[in-house]
């Protein structure tokens, strides 16, 4: 039986795209069920094989189906790369050239292994992402947001005291794109700037896990301090 999850109107100007995910853990599938709920077609995918997913495709239901992460990301208007960073290097390159595509990872060296250049904070986990896709236009979102919460927090724009989420990208026609799919299925949103500002959104910084408005938000970030 499909599960039901709550759909957030007065978003009229959405168009219904395809959302292509490149994991389909608890971040992954739960962006799955906010897609679906708001009239997308997703494509999910998964290390382990297609034949894995089928329990996740029959409660997503009809628009939902699953595939090898290169299918998924040549199938995506929208792709989403929500796998362990230590993984990034298996992403598809050539099916993502042109697309914008969504990184919700983060940096845990106890996970990923030590990066040095993620250590002495020279770069940031999504501008390595984006060194491994040239031709695509990555933007952080959904790294510092539970998973459950993605459904559970969603709320109509216009709410009182309605969540926000941080963007960061190099391209801002993307980041609009982007925009507009996290406003869609709930949220308000905040823009960090470039990828390289990331940083102020990423582990054991003020504006990461914690529920908060976009004001809120914004301050949190402004405070957010290298950890070097």
């Amino acid at each position: 039986m499909r599960a039901e999850y709550p759909v957030v109107p007065d978003v009229d100007d959405c168009m219904t795209h395809t959302i292509g995910l490149i994991g389909a853990g608890h971040i992954g599938s739960q962006i799955a069920r906010a897609a679906v709920a708001r009239g997308h077609d997703v494509v999910i995918s998964n290390s382990r094989g297609p034949e894995t997913l089928q329990d996740l495709v029959t409660e997503l239901g009809p628009t939902a189906r699953a595939a090898t992460p290169a299918e998924a990301a040549a199938a995506a208007d929208l792709a989403v790369v929500t796998i362990p960073l230590k993984a990034i290097d298996t992403v598809p390159v050539e099916p993502l050239a042109g697309k914008t595509v969504i990184d919700t990872n983060n940096y845990y060296s106890q996970r990923d292994g030590h990066i040095g250049s993620l250590d002495d904070e020279s770069t940031t986990s999504s501008e390595l992402l984006q060194a491994h896709l040239p031709g695509s236009h990555v933007v952080k979102a959904f790294n510092h947001i539970g998973a459950a919460h993605i459904t559970e927090h969603a709320q109509p724009a216009g709410s009182a005291g309605r969540r926000a989420l941080t963007v960061a990208g190099d391209d801002a026609a993307a980041k609009a794109v982007v925009t507009a799919f996290i406003d869609e299925i709930g949220f308000d949103v905040v823009d960090l700037g470039p990828l390289s500002e990331g940083w102020r959104i990423q582990p054991e910084t003020p504006g990461y896990g914690p529920r908060m408005t976009a004001e809120e938000l914004r301050a949190a970030v402004a405070a957010a301090q290298r950890r070097g």
